[in-house]
This record gives structure tokens, C-alpha cells and sequence, in this order.
């Protein structure tokens, strides 16, 4: 599998450094394991047990092979975000979902989002009510390319340019149909994020081969150690 690479966006922005503790894992059963394990055992300021982790999942929902799934089962604090209709999104009730899960939680939040998720969450900012420490978006979509289907994806957008008010990370493909490269980077690039670079990963799915998901996990669980509680 791919090495993840921390890309230094030369903005204006100063985004949060990590260490790059990723190599090349192969997909041993670590991927199944590193999620809970290794998140545990490398949290720092802010314990697993302390937070509550919001998976996000994006159009059609993740299926029982995605990695989000997977971590969702080895994360004793996490919960998934549940949407009334996967298959035809609407933004407004997915921000609306996203905001009620963080606005209910007991504990810090840090959201877990994926692909249409990482939009609906985006959107949802302004709803908060309760301290988000951290987010850990993956494959955000273009949702402001008329080109790229599905077309619903364009009434979550456009994002907004400004900063995030917590931490966060953006990992990225290479040849993702959803997004252009360059386009994922000027987002993270505007909104202060940690940028990291997954080659040509496809969408980062269970279709592009991300069901056991080493260098997500290992990556995942060293933006843990950094955080903070807000």
C-alpha cells in the first residue's frame, strides 16, 4: 500500500505539524487491530476513553468492509452519525444530523468523516453547541465542480473558506473521481489543516481496496496524541 505523505502547503496558513510515523504496512490483521489498540496506547493529552469519536460517513453509507466501519467496532467511544436517507441526501438534514450527534454528546468530540460526510460536518459547524477537539476529514468531495456526479453533491457546497475552529487533518487521493488533488489541498490549505498526501488512492474506500486501513489507523491515532481537550 501507499505511504501517506504530509504535504507542506506553502499558504499563509500554519498548519498543525504531526510527526509522519506512517510507513508501509502491509494488510495484515494490524489493520483490523491498530485502530482501538494503537489509538489507546498512543494517546496522549486526550484518552479515547474521553472522547466521544462521531463517525461520518458519506453517500450510501459505509458498509460492514469500509475502514470507518471497522473503527467504529474497535473504538469503545465510538458512534456513527445515522442519516434518514442515505441515498438521497439532502443538506439540510445531514447538517442537521451531524449537528444533534456533536450537540449531544458528553464528552469532546472528534469527528471521523469521509467523502460526503466531510462536507456534511464542514456545514454543520455553525450549528455546534458542544467543544469539537478535532476532525479527521477523508476524500472530501469537489461540491462546487458541475462536472462531477452525482449532481446533489453541489447543493453542499461551496464550502467555506475559513478557518476551522479545531484541529484538523485532510487526506487526499491522488485520482479521485469526486475531487481533483489540487482542489482537496486548497481546501485544507484554507481551512488550516494538516494535509497528507495518499497517492493514488481512488476514493478511499472499501471499492479502492480500504477496508483494513493500516496507515489511516496509525495516522489517525497519532492526531490523537496532539489533541487537546477543547
Amino acid at each position: 500500500m501507499f505511504p501517506l505523505q504530509i504535504v507542506d502547503c506553502d499558504r499563509s496558513h500554519k498548519a498543525a505539524r504531526i510527526e509522519q510515523v506512517v510507513h508501509n504496512c502491509d494488510h495484515t490483521d494490524i489493520g483490523d487491530r491498530v485502530a482501538g489498540e494503537k489509538a489507546a496506547r498512543y494517546i496522549g493529552a486526550m484518552k479515547v476513553k474521553d472522547a466521544d469519536i462521531l463517525i461520518v460517513p458519506g453517500y450510501t453509507n459505509s458498509g460492514p468492509e469500509h475502514w470507518q466501519t471497522r473503527w467504529q467496532s474497535k473504538l469503545s467511544t465510538a458512534r456513527r452519525v445515522e442519516q434518514a436517507e442515505w441515498t438521497k441526501p439532502v443538506r439540510e438534514d445531514w447538517t442537521a444530523s451531524v449537528a444533534n450527534a456533536v450537540n449531544e454528546a458528553e464528552r469532546p468530540v472528534v469527528l471521523v468523516a469521509h467523502s460526503l460526510g466531510v462536507a456534511a460536518a464542514v456545514q454543520a459547524i455553525p450549528q455546534f453547541r458542544k467543544p469539537v477537539a478535532g476532525a479527521f476529514f477523508v476524500a472530501p468531495p469537489d461540491v462546487s465542480n458541475p462536472e462531477i456526479r452525482p449532481r446533489h453533491l453541489m447543493t453542499f457546497g461551496p464550502y467555506s473558506r475559513d478557518p476551522l475552529p479545531f484541529p484538523s487533518i485532510v487526506i487526499a487521493s491522488r485520482n479521485d473521481p469526486f475531487c481533483a488533488f489540487e482542489v482537496a489541498e486548497d481546501i485544507a490549505a484554507a481551512w488550516g489543516s494538516l494535509f497528507i498526501d495518499a497517492g493514488e488512492a481512488g476514493h478511499l474506500n472499501h471499492d479502492a481496496g480500504f477496508g483494513p486501513w493500516p496507515e489511516g489507523s496509525m495516522t489517525f491515532a497519532k492526531f490523537l496524541t496532539e489533541l487537546k481537550e477543547p
